[in-house]
């Protein structure tokens, strides 16, 4: 069922039959993002990959949950440009959710970062990765659920 998103009112387009979805990001610190991502973050690491052929860089996928969407690092051969805005948005069920998920950085000793205002007035919680990205901890899930900033009316 179509759901209405800032406009969008619709299905897939036709013609475009993806199966699966990948974000690709070259990362300055490949083996510490790794493991930031990786026992941190809690995302399944489902791939690792090591130079070959015309390709000189280390990959890293994991899945966001599992394989129909994943998030690829790869190993940077020149320092790359990084705008701490590119973020990961991870949309969790709910407070609990969050909470469980932020634990495992603050536990490791790392503290979160200020977001976009969007994100503080929508109770999430984000942290830099080694290259200084943010992934953001939101406590709803994107399409299915009121944002807490409109149910505190705030947006």
């Amino acid at each position: 069922m179509p759901f209405g998103i800032m406009g969008f009112m619709g299905s897939w387009p036709e013609g475009l039959p993806a199966g699966a979805f990948r974000i690709a990001r070259r990362t300055n610190h490949f083996a510490e993002s790794v493991a930031f991502y990786r026992d941190l973050v809690g995302l399944p690491l489902l791939l690792t990959f090591e130079p070959h052929g015309a390709d000189d860089f280390h990959g890293a996928i994991f899945g966001l949950p599992d394989t129909s969407a994943t998030f690829e690092l790869v190993s940077a051969g020149q320092p790359v440009a990084v705008d701490p805005h590119e973020e990961l948005v991870l949309y969790l069920p709910g407070i609990a959710a969050r909470d469980a998920a932020v634990a495992r950085l603050t536990a490791a000793g790392l503290s979160p970062v200020e977001p976009y205002q969007y994100w503080i007035d929508n109770d999430s919680i984000a942290f830099a990765d080694p290259d200084g990205r943010e992934v953001i901890f939101a406590p709803w899930i994107f399409g299915k659920d009121t944002t807490p900033a409109r149910v505190k009316r705030l947006r």
